[in-house]
């Protein structure tokens, strides 16, 4: 197999690996499912709920989210940081990327601070 398939044959072990678990009665070659923390995914109505929480206290933690919400920090970290774009600046949760209206005060404040000098 290896003079037909080059480098990209299977390895020996992962043969023999398939043929004995066929052997054993395994014909799905699907994953199986495994133990551990199941995985939460994150939908339309827990991003929206924690962007509420996010504009009502610009303050409030991830911990203190991830209780609120019943969800992971881990999850809540996800969610901020490429769900909503938000990032922590002295305390407080803002924008990573400003929207056209921040952009256009943010320019209206720096023109008239140019004009005061």
């Amino acid at each position: 197999m290896k003079e037909v398939y080059g480098e990209q044959c299977l390895a020996r072990c992962t043969k023999f690996g398939w043929y004995q678990r066929y052997e054993a009665g395994r014909v799905n070659i699907k994953e199986l499912p495994r133990p551990g923390q199941v995985h939460v995914v994150t939908n339309c109505a827990k991003i929206s709920a924690l962007g509420e929480l996010i504009q009502q206290n610009l303050q409030i933690t991830t911990s203190e989210i991830a209780v609120e919400l019943s969800i992971s920090k881990g999850t809540v970290h996800h969610i901020i940081d490429k769900k909503l774009g938000y990032g922590k600046v002295c305390a407080q949760w803002v924008p990573n990327h400003l929207s056209d209206n921040r952009k256009t005060a943010r320019m209206g404040v720096c023109l008239t601070q140019q004009f005061l000098h």
